[in-house]
C-alpha cells in the first residue's frame, strides 16, 4: 500500500546502501529519490519536496551534517525532517547531529525493519497536524487526499498547478509572497519558468474560483499576492 505518495530521499554515497534502502522503503509503499552528494540532494529537496530525507554523516565535499545545517537554515525546507544515517556510534556525534537539526540517528550498521520503524515514527512526530485533511475557507473547500476542489456542493474543475497553488494558499493565508517565493515553493527552485507564469496561473486560479471566491486571490502592489479571507 502506498503512503500516500510520501516520497523519502536518500543521501548516501554507497550505491549499495541506497540500494538497500530502495528496497525496504517501495516494499513499505514509499516512493524514493536518490542522491550521491550534497548538491544532487539540496536540488532534489527543493524541486521534489520530500516527505523525509535520510542522510548520510560521510559525504564526499559537503558533508551529512553541513548539508543538515544548510536545510535547516532555509525557508523552503526548514520542516522537512531529516534522520541521520552513520558509522559513527560515539555520544558526542549523536548529539553533533540532533543539533544541526537531524529528528533521529540511526547507526549502521541497522535492519532494513528497524529504519522503516524508525522512518514511520519521525513522520508521525512531525507531520503538521491536519495536512492531509480538507480544508476549508468560507465555503471553498480543499481536499488534498482526494484532490478536490468545491465551491458549497459544486465541484470545481481546477488543473493541477492550480491545484497546487491554492493548496499552498490556503496553508499559508494573510501573507504576502513575491512571484520568486510562488515559484520555489509550487514549482520547484530548480525548475526555470518565467515570473510572468504566475500571473497566467493566478489569472486561471481566479476564473476557477469565479465571483464568489476569487476574491481571496489578492494582488499586493510591489510585491506578489496574498491568499486572504478580508476583502481589500
Amino acid at each position: 500500500m502506498k503512503q500516500q505518495g510520501k516520497k523519502i530521499l536518500i543521501v548516501d554515497d554507497e550505491p549499495s546502501i541506497r540500494d538497500m534502502i530502495a528496497v525496504a522503503l517501495e516494499m513499505a509503499g514509499f516512493e524514493c529519490l536518490e542522491a550521491a552528494n550534497a548538491k544532487d540532494a539540496y536540488a532534489l529537496v527543493v524541486d521534489e519536496k520530500p516527505q523525509m530525507i535520510l542522510l548520510d554523516w560521510m559525504l564526499p565535499g559537503t558533508s551529512g551534517i553541513e548539508l543538515a545545517r544548510r536545510l535547516k537554515r532555509d525557508e523552503l525546507c526548514s520542516d522537512v525532517p531529516i534522520i541521520m544515517l552513520t558509522a559513527k556510534s560515539e555520544e558526542d556525534n549523536k548529539i553533533l547531529g540532533l543539533e544541526a537539526g537531524a529528528d533521529d540517528y540511526i547507526t549502521k550498521p541497522f535492519s532494513p525493519r528497524e529504519l522503516v520503524a524508525r522512518l514511520k515514527a519521525v513522520l508521525r512526530r512531525t507531520t503538521a497536524q491536519g495536512i492531509e485533511d480538507p480544508i476549508e475557507v468560507n465555503g471553498l473547500t480543499l481536499d488534498p487526499i482526494r484532490h478536490r476542489v468545491s465551491a458549497g456542493e459544486t465541484h470545481l474543475d481546477i488543473g493541477p498547478t492550480e491545484f497546487r497553488l491554492l493548496q499552498f494558499f490556503m496553508t499559508h493565508q494573510e501573507r504576502a509572497y513575491s512571484r520568486t517565493q510562488l515559484l520555489d515553493q509550487v514549482w520547484g527552485g530548480n525548475v526555470y519558468v518565467e515570473e510572468r507564469t504566475v500571473d497566467v496561473h493566478i489569472r486561471r486560479l481566479r476564473k476557477t474560483l469565479g465571483s464568489d471566491f476569487d476574491y481571496l486571490i489578492q494582488t499586493v502592489r510591489g510585491t506578489g499576492y496574498r491568499f486572504s479571507q478580508k476583502a481589500t
